[in-house]
């Protein structure tokens, strides 16, 4: 090692020994590879379950983030390392197509990478560990399929969705009020849901914030709510039976494609131009008034001439709202986005039945409410809260909940909560490994000593011994071959999670087992860790 100094006379150390050092292969990269992916899970460990703890993540310009869901801290962690890359990539595939279970996918992988390092060390080649594991996650998603139950609901009963998000929302910030949370979330799904085809766009839920107020006044408005205010004060605060014109054109005169200059020379002329603008913004105006709009809700700004304009004629509106909003105010109103005033027609107007502008506590925060819309398929779920991290908070665990009720209305099979899915797996797995006569059956034995990590991070969350609880509910689930017995997190006194509610849904759970196995299986077929500036 040698101390050098750059121009500016700053030092630097040089490492002699830098081209002596060899890239990672064979089993030093698996292990390798095998400890970061380790590492990871390890962080999202402590956050599974009821009463997982939280995070607090800092950006680089000081932001603060606090959260639990897995998806979320991945995203936000600086990760060097690319096999943890893998990981957070695993995270973000679980919430893209589940919504739920970010952090169990995560920990389920890792566990499957301690059991894997184990066997690696016996001598078994990565390849049959790899396949083992194909074999057992294809043997628990299957039974999965047999333990699972499915329960009918209808729009107007719900309360089984209800339960469901209520297993959701109990780990979150959130779950003091989870029964209203989880409440709000179903029926925002169910005004939006195509019951017939199975199928819920989420795109017509619009999740809004404002901060003030408490988590309880959250509330779920069947129409749109956009943060503006009507452009002009004296303008009313309240529309009945609005026709509204949606409009992407602005209110101000063209402006010349050309390079172009006015010269002004007299008051004359001044007053020609002004009338002549004035005339522009009045043509305008009156287009809107003769398709018989009671409301303007405009894209873009207009000056202080069109405002005082549009108050005088008693046409109120609303400007600079953003293209995704009025995109769902033309769906919950039934309007047409009109992008010239000459195309501006009756049929294109959206109707309301009432538009109306609300202010927040003693500051001049507004917004408008347009509510009991022709079509009632667009919903704005409404979040208060004592600060930006609570709402930010709030936003991400009512995603969870939506995503739930959405994959329940996909495919209403349930399997219960509490790591009994996963202990019931375990011993469905452990008895299949005597069939397979191969190699492999040493790894369809770890993958259900994997498995059994998620009910013993759920008993180390919630302050049980872990390994106790864990053989006592196990061996209740064969004594009574009952694959509903699993953790008692909220001690409630009794194991048995239908007594207490806890649900999951069915393609979560598979999709969690699916997706750790083929990750998993990826980091152990790579044994050669080649940094592209090698060559």
């Amino acid at each position: 090692m040698a101390l050098a100094f750059d121009e500016f006379g700053r030092p630097f150390i040089i490492i002699k020994e830098q081209e002596q050092k060899t890239r990672l292969r064979g089993l030093d990269a698996q292990k390798s590879n095998i400890s970061a992916g380790k590492a990871v899970a390890r962080i999202l460990r402590t956050s599974l379950g009821p009463k997982g703890m939280d995070k607090m993540l800092q950006s680089p310009d000081g932001d603060v983030t606090i959260t639990n869901d897995g998806a979320t801290i991945l995203e936000q962690m600086d990760v060097d390392n690319q096999i943890a890359k893998l990981m957070v990539e695993l995270s973000r595939s679980q919430d893209y197509e589940i919504g739920d279970g970010t952090t169990g996918v995560v920990v389920m992988a890792g566990a499957l990478l301690e059991q894997a390092e184990k066997l690696l060390e016996r001598g078994i080649h990565p390849i049959r560990v790899a396949e083992g594991y194909e074999m057992a996650s294809r043997i628990a998603v299957e039974h999965l399929e047999r333990i699972a139950n499915k329960f009918e609901f209808g729009v107007n009963e719900f309360e089984p969705l209800i339960q469901t998000c209520m297993t959701t929302l109990s780990s979150k910030i959130v779950n003091r009020c989870k029964h209203s949370m989880a409440e709000i979330a179903v029926k925002a799904v169910l005004a939006v849901a195509d019951l017939e085809r199975k199928d819920v766009n989420l795109d017509l839920i619009k999740v809004e914030g404002k901060v003030g107020g408490k988590l309880e006044d959250t509330e779920l408005i069947y129409g749109i709510v956009v943060d503006k205010d009507m452009s002009h004060p004296q303008m009313p605060k309240q529309i009945q039976d609005a026709n509204i014109a949606i409009l992407t054109c602005p209110f101000e005169p063209p402006k010349p494609k050309t390079k172009h200059k006015v010269d002004i020379d007299t008051v004359e002329k001044l007053q020609t131009l002004r009338q002549q603008e004035q005339k522009y913004f009045d043509d305008m105006v009156q287009k809107c008034k003769d398709v018989g709009a009671t409301l303007v809700i405009c894209q873009w700004g207009f000056d202080d001439e069109a405002n005082h304009l549009l108050m005088h004629r008693n046409l109120p509106a609303v400007r600079w709202v953003g293209g995704v909003e009025l995109e769902l105010i033309a769906i919950a109103t039934g309007g047409r986005i009109v992008p010239r005033f000459q195309e501006l027609t009756p049929e294109k107007l959206g109707r309301a039945g009432l538009v109306r502008e609300k202010s927040f506590g003693t500051t001049k925060d507004r917004m408008i409410y347009i509510e009991h819309c022709a079509n009632s398929r667009a919903v704005t779920i409404f979040i208060r809260g004592g600060n930006k991290m609570m709402i930010e908070e709030t936003k991400r665990s009512i995603h969870d909940a939506l995503c739930v009720a959405r994959n329940l209305i996909r495919n209403n099979s349930i399997v219960y909560g509490g790591g009994s899915a996963e202990i019931s797996c375990s011993i469905a797995v452990e008895a299949a490994a005597d069939k397979h006569p191969g190699v492999e059956q040493y790894a369809i034995r770890a993958f259900a000593d994997a498995l059994d990590s998620i009910p013993m991070a759920l008993a180390e969350n919630s302050g049980l011994q872990p390994i106790e609880t864990l053989s006592a509910v196990k061996s209740q689930q064969i004594k009574e071959n009952n694959p509903c017995c699993g953790i008692d997190c909220n001690d409630a006194g009794t194991n048995d999670m239908r007594e207490q509610n806890v649900f999951e849904t069915l393609i979560g759970k598979q999709q969690q087992i699916l997706l750790a196995t083929q990750v998993v299986k990826m980091i152990l077929k790579i044994d050669d860790v080649i940094s592209s500036s090698e060559y």
